[in-house]
């Protein structure tokens, strides 16, 4: 069998790797937007435009994308 149609993606044991070297959200800034997934505070802001995603989700989507090939 080929080994490239075999390579199955997962996703990393260890959340926090995505949201290393993020800075946390300025406190008086005002309050957050949750996840729309999670239902944790993001770094944008409440009035934020669109669906808003947490750091760890959205590192999440994104290796669920990159898998779906």
């Amino acid at each position: 069998m080929d080994d490239e149609a075999t390579q199955v993606c997962a996703l990393a044991e260890d959340d926090g790797t995505a949201v290393r070297g993020l800075t946390p959200a300025d406190p008086a800034a005002g309050p957050r937007a949750d996840c729309v997934l999670c239902g944790e505070p993001t770094e944008h802001p409440a009035d934020h435009p669109g669906s808003t995603l947490c750091a760890v989700c959205t590192w999440q989507q994104a290796q669920r994308i990159a898998c779906s090939g």
